[in-house]
């Protein structure tokens, strides 16, 4: 049984900023930072924290082979809270599936862990989980004491950094041409079409990197994750799904629109893309993909789209998100529903499977990590887990750092406007490492 601490935090960005740091001074740790400012109507259900991170570990959980079946092994036996993340490519263990393509990033496909110190940070109220058979009050007194002082965080980055992407321009153009082809055949209907953007032998703070996005982007489902030498840097808003008793949320992102900076022009923008015709059908096909896949664990009857469809605005853009919940099973097991539906559909296409094997077919790279899921399990059983989009991969020990981005591919899709949609989600990664594309021509 954990005990728990209770303090007073007065600056929250100093907080984070200082957490961040220490976290990168352990070998496992993450941060979840960001409100939640995505409703889930017609439900009572809230946002549980501002801020949730895991310092250091008492046990992990990195299987080799039936890597969500050990996952449910691991959560029964642990009976606590768990932090960890789900690879893109676990889609291997749950269709017959193979993911061939260069990957030098080298995440672990599944890794969660049990942390020795959880801190949970809602409004300015700071709750500390512990064992105090592992972490003396004293040391959480002292923890909590460096995460109020003074900021902590180290300011150097790398200068000009210069990101190559796996595609030329005209190459990616062309591979929406050819995406197109099969949807014109009826093998897909949309597929998400993702390239990725690198530089080796850099060298970057990790915190501070994270930190610098956050205020550029703050997002709702903001992480930045440390697994040794491995980082994530995330501001990512959109969630994957989450599990509350036997309720389940989905809320894909299909539909972007950069911001303005005029008032006027800005509401223009954004009324715009709630009527767009072509922005509307790829966030619907989608829906109804997770609805189906809801379907599979859903009592009978339960699955129900609360919101349509929906404009939320953020810092960098708007962004169109749909709500699809459902009642779950009796007896379901808490893996089961990520099982049903991961990979997410917005970051496949439908349908999900044939998508999966053309997005093999045409991506350069492994995806690993990206597009994946980053989240966290409860002692009771529930979970949320966001998407890992807008955001940077991190090798510390081969110095590589990578970014991917992308967007749905439909019939009628205009390749340059696609490209031009993987520009505007890089805007704020870019903006972070003042950082430019080599060959965006």
């Amino acid at each position: 049984m954990r005990s728990i601490l209770e303090f007073n935090i007065d600056n929250i960005d100093l907080f984070a900023q200082n957490l961040s740091v220490l976290i990168d001074t352990v070998e496992v740790g993450a941060m979840l930072r960001g409100k939640d400012n995505i409703s889930i109507p017609h439900t009572n259900i809230e946002s549980r924290f501002d801020i949730l991170a895991g310092i250091n570990y008492l046990s992990i959980c990195k299987p080799d082979k039936n890597k969500l079946d050990s996952l449910q092994q691991y959560i029964d036996l642990t009976n606590d809270w768990i932090l960890g993340y789900l690879s893109y490519d676990l889609k291997n263990d749950i269709e017959n599936l193979t993911s061939k393509n260069i990957d030098e990033l080298n995440f672990p496909e599944l890794f969660f862990f049990q942390p020795e110190v959880l801190l949970l940070l809602k409004s300015n109220c700071l709750f500390v989980h512990y064992y105090p058979q592992n972490t003396a009050q004293n040391d959480i007194e002292k923890i909590v004491q460096y995460l109020k002082g003074e900021t902590q965080a180290n300011t150097k980055v790398i200068s000009a950094v210069k990101f190559t992407s796996r595609y030329t321009k005209s190459e990616y153009l062309k591979t929406i041409e050819q995406v197109k082809k099969h949807i014109a055949r009826g093998d897909i209907y949309e597929m998400n079409l993702c390239q990725e953007f690198f530089h080796r032998d850099c060298i970057i703070s990790p915190a501070h990197t994270f930190n610098k996005l956050y205020s550029i982007s703050p997002t709702p489902f903001a992480t930045f994750l440390k697994v040794n030498d491995k980082y994530l840097m995330s501001a990512s808003p959109e969630r994957y799904i989450r599990k509350d008793a036997d309720i389940v949320v989905s809320q894909p992102i299909k539909g972007t629109a950069a911001r303005k900076d005029d008032v006027a022009e800005d509401a223009l923008v954004k009324e715009q893309l709630k009527t767009d015709t072509k922005e509307r059908a790829e966030n619907i096909m989608i829906v109804d993909l997770v609805r189906n896949d809801l379907s599979k664990v859903a009592s009978r009857g339960s699955v129900f789209v609360n919101e349509l469809c929906g404009i939320y605005s953020f810092k960098q853009v708007h962004q169109m998100i749909s709500t699809v919940t459902c009642k779950l099973q009796p007896g379901c097991k808490i893996v089961e529903p990520i099982k049903a539906t991961f990979p997410m559909g917005s970051m496949t296409g439908a349908p999900k499977v044939r998508a999966m094997q053309l997005i093999e077919e045409f991506e350069r790279t492994k995806r690993g990590l990206f597009s994946g899921s980053v989240g966290y399990f409860t002692p009771q059983g529930d979970f949320d887990f966001n998407v890992v989009i807008r955001s940077l991969l991190y090798n510390k020990q081969s110095k590589y750092l990578s970014f991917s981005v992308g967007g749905a591919i439909t019939f009628n899709s205009e390749p340059e406007k696609e490209y031009n949609e993987c520009l505007l989600k890089a805007k704020a990664i870019l903006s972070t490492l003042n950082a430019t594309i080599q060959n965006a021509e």
